[in-house]
């Protein structure tokens, strides 16, 4: 008879030093910080597990592909000529605008301009076609053998205008004209200036054209020419 009443009280004993020393679990506790549940920026270490880029969150849950940004809509000019132009490639792409184009086309023009100044070619390499792309990264090659240093200032863009635009069954062809005020100085490896004046704002004038492949699944545009006004 001692021991059914010894066995259950030590039993009852142990429940509850395991109680008093764990908790119970509710379901809301945060998970406890450890070797695998931390990761490293830097030099500190925050206790949120991060999927890795590219990878799903979870064994069944498949991985979702960020959304691109849509080109800013800016105020649409078209020379008269080039509206016939823009006509055919609306009529072979159905989605294409103008506006928004118009505004792609500005923000590349800005980061072309700035990567080709910083003697950037990774950054333009996916921007220009193969035969522009030589000539850019050709002059920044020539520059950085010179020890030279290029600094634009774009001050502004004055105009922005769809100069000419066509299309035929492969792909389309929107040439732009910018008309810009910069100023670009060129400095030797000493650091004098050899090229431009830093107090002079420029006002330039180029004609881009831009290209794409109507049957390629990219949306992208890519700079084809660049050239001055005649």
């Amino acid at each position: 008879m001692l021991d059914y009443i010894i066995l259950p009280a030590i039993a009852l004993l142990l429940v509850w030093r395991l109680y008093t020393v764990l908790g119970k679990r509710t379901g809301n506790e945060r998970p406890r910080p450890g070797p695998i549940g931390m990761r490293r920026t830097g030099d500190a270490a925050e206790g949120n597990v991060v999927p890795l880029p590219g990878r799903p969150a979870e064994a069944d849950r498949p991985a979702i592909e960020p959304a691109r940004e849509a080109p800013p809509r800016v105020a649409l000019n078209v020379d008269p000529a080039a509206q016939p132009g823009l006509d055919r490639i609306a009529a072979a792409e159905p989605g294409f605008d103008p506006a928004s184009f118009l505004g792609g086309a500005r923000a590349a023009f800005e980061m072309i301009v700035n990567a080709y100044a910083a003697g950037d070619s990774a950054a333009l390499r996916p921007l220009l076609s193969d035969e522009v792309f030589a000539q850019f990264d050709g002059a920044i090659r020539k520059r950085a053998a010179a020890q030279e240093v290029l600094t634009t200032t774009l001050i502004g863009i004055t105009e922005a205008a769809i100069a000419e635009a066509d299309a035929d069954a492969r792909a389309a062809r929107v040439t732009v004209r910018f008309v810009t005020e910069q100023a670009n100085v060129t400095h030797n490896a000493e650091g004098r200036v050899v090229d431009g004046d830093p107090s002079t704002v420029t006002k330039v004038t180029d004609l881009w054209s831009f290209s794409r492949n109507l049957r390629a699944r990219d949306p992208n545009w890519t700079l084809v020419a660049t050239r001055s006004p005649t």
